[in-house]
């Protein structure tokens, strides 16, 4: 069975690109992948949503998406990855981690991409309850708190600056006293009164309460082994996000960072393969233009296959 479309993930962009291809009745197939709801799932609650004037839950909020989708007839592989994307042939092949393959005329990918983290053995159990990767998701849970950036890039400066619009103390963090971000960034920061600095330090632990809470971290030199109690209320790890387009062939465009470059629209260098969300985009990382990119795709998909005579 050949499908009009076939969806890559299944975060605020693969949903909407299903929610929209379905009501135009083009009955998409959406891979949900290991983490329906992608990021957002790891995230507690969600102020800056429209729609939700209280906020809502990320996990809830991803499953209002799925339930929409669902309504209009998407039809969805649960808990498996596609690993491979075969553009060879037409039309195209993608085959799951169970190796069973679908065939479709037309794809979108909505992978996204995920933040790297330091590997540390709470980092994951503490994210959303102190612990992020996301300031402008998470810093206004921070007013009056002092919190802590790990990063000594572009990333880290910029994050560490629009935290101190909440907080009013900031500590970088980072295991060298060089620096990768560039002259004007680090520069910025460095005028910003609000944010101080620990250079030659590792966070080796994460401390908390028995609630959760963030309440300090332990700092390793690594130049002398000497550990450190610092303590702080939140830890924001920004070493950079890593977009999930590992099982793409060489025929798909990327950046340096393996992010998909796209144009016109959410169009890839594959003609029929689109992408939404994060996947391509570096810069914003929001659920609501996730949201408006797999709208587009979706959109761009059915022109495209209405054009060819497919959908």
């Amino acid at each position: 069975m050949t499908r009009n479309l076939v969806i890559l993930g299944a975060g605020a962009a693969g949903y909407t690109a299903a929610l929209y291809a379905a009501r135009a009745n083009l009955k998409p197939l959406l891979f949900e992948g290991h983490q329906p709801g992608g990021q957002l799932t790891i995230t507690t609650e969600v102020e800056n949503y429209p729609g939700f004037p209280h906020g809502i839950m990320g996990p809830e909020l991803m499953q209002l998406f799925k339930e929409q989708c669902a309504r209009f007839g998407t039809e969805f592989v649960e808990f498996r990855n596609a690993t491979k994307l075969d553009t060879s042939r037409r039309p195209f092949v993608i085959t799951d981690e169970e190796g069973e393959s679908y065939e479709a005329h037309a794809v979108i990918i909505a992978t996204g991409a995920r933040a790297k983290l330091l590997g540390l053995p709470k980092e994951k159990e503490l994210m959303g309850y102190g612990v992020s990767a996301c300031a402008t998701c998470d810093g206004a849970f921070f007013k009056a708190k002092e919190v802590a950036v790990v990063g000594g890039g572009d990333t880290a400066m910029e994050e560490a600056n629009f935290l101190t619009r909440f907080s009013p103390k900031v500590t970088v963090i980072h295991r060298r006293d060089a620096f990768r971000a560039s002259p004007i960034m680090h520069e910025r920061a460095l005028r910003n009164k609000k944010i101080e600095w620990k250079t030659w330090r590792e966070v080796s632990d994460i401390q908390h309460n028995d609630k959760k809470q963030v309440t300090g971290l332990l700092l390793k030199d690594p130049r002398s082994g000497d550990i450190e109690n610092f303590a702080t209320q939140g830890l924001f790890v920004a070493i950079g996000h890593q977009p999930n387009t590992e099982f793409l062939g060489p025929e798909f465009q990327k950046d340096a960072v393996g992010y998909l470059q796209v144009g016109p629209g959410t169009r890839t260098s594959v003609d029929g393969v689109f992408a939404a969300g994060d996947v391509a985009d570096a810069v914003y990382r929001q659920a609501v233009t996730a949201a408006g990119t797999g709208c587009a795709a979706a959109l761009d998909a059915q022109r495209w296959l209405e054009h060819h005579g497919l959908a």
